[in-house]
């Protein structure tokens, strides 16, 4: 487990009572996220999420790997979080921390259990080859909401990801290198982006993208993943206050519309590195010639 500072009484108190006033120590709203930059490269599959102050790297990658006896037409998605004493100082060595193993569950549920990713797409020959990918998620910094950070980047990432083409003729299998074949995209079924809610005193009080400091005096919390069609992929509720059923719409309502927002930011961060990309493929012909 993570061991944090203890935050003061009077430091309690002054979050509290501005919450009651509507107002966070940030200056937000309680229904605001902080500011959020996507940075995608230089590679392929590389996404830099900076979340306020939170910041998370995703780096996808892949291999060629038999697949699994019971999916044989399927490809291999894996997962993979790190919590960096960098980001964590009272982070325990040797063992995943209680954080570590909510943000890996999490992100198995919204993006692998809700098939996101078309993992038959990902088949080269059925029950002999197959695509695996894996996706490193890296938290660098740590000030609060991890998890909305850490989806957010795992599936920018995904999406600018480019594995190398294949041609299969008979039995021979031919992968093409990068640079002599244009890359593939994968193919994405959906985007589910989570959105983590924070709940305090008998639950009235709540705000969304918590911070740090709001994360260690909250009584309870609930993530809600929604993903492009307007689907609930995930509603995680570990402990905590209990819930009225009012209070669960209003804020899948209030996610349902956060989720629009990061999606576009993830679109304009696509198309910037795109045209990057083509940048740097036009001074290369330039130079070339």
């Amino acid at each position: 487990m993570v061991k944090e500072l203890e935050l003061s009484t009077n430091e309690k108190e002054l979050i509290i009572s501005g919450l009651k006033e509507g107002i966070r120590l940030d200056g937000r709203g309680i229904d605001d996220f902080r500011s959020l930059k996507i940075t995608l490269g230089p590679e392929y599959g590389r996404s830099e999420v900076k979340l306020g102050d939170t910041k998370v790297l995703a780096k996808v990658s892949c291999e060629v790997a038999r697949p699994y006896p019971d999916r044989p037409n399927e490809g291999i998605l894996t997962l993979n979080t790190e919590l960096s004493p960098m980001a964590f100082a009272g982070l325990e060595p040797g063992r995943p921390s209680e954080e570590e193993v909510l943000v890996s569950r999490i992100l198995e549920k919204a993006i692998k259990i809700n098939r996101a990713v078309d993992v038959e797409g990902l088949c080269i020959v059925a029950n002999e080859l197959a695509w695996s990918i894996h996706v490193d998620v890296h938290f660098l910094d740590n000030d609060g909401n991890i998890i909305d950070a850490a989806c957010i980047a795992a599936i920018s990432a995904l999406s600018h990801f480019r594995r190398p083409d294949v041609t299969v003729i008979g039995e021979d299998v031919t992968i093409h290198p990068v640079d002599q074949r244009n890359p593939v995209p994968l193919s994405i079924h959906h985007t589910p982006i989570c959105v983590t809610f924070a709940f305090f005193e008998n639950g009235d009080l709540w705000v969304v993208d918590p911070s740090l400091k709001e994360e260690q005096i909250r009584r309870g919390d609930m993530i809600i993943a929604i993903n492009n069609h307007k689907e609930i992929c995930v509603l995680s509720k570990a402990g905590g206050l209990p819930l009225e059923m009012h209070t669960i719409i209003q804020c899948s309502k209030l996610a349902a519309s956060k989720v629009d927002w990061v999606r576009e930011k993830i679109q304009d961060a696509i198309a910037n590195a795109a045209e990057v990309e083509k940048r740097k493929t036009l001074r290369e012909i330039i130079i070339d010639d």
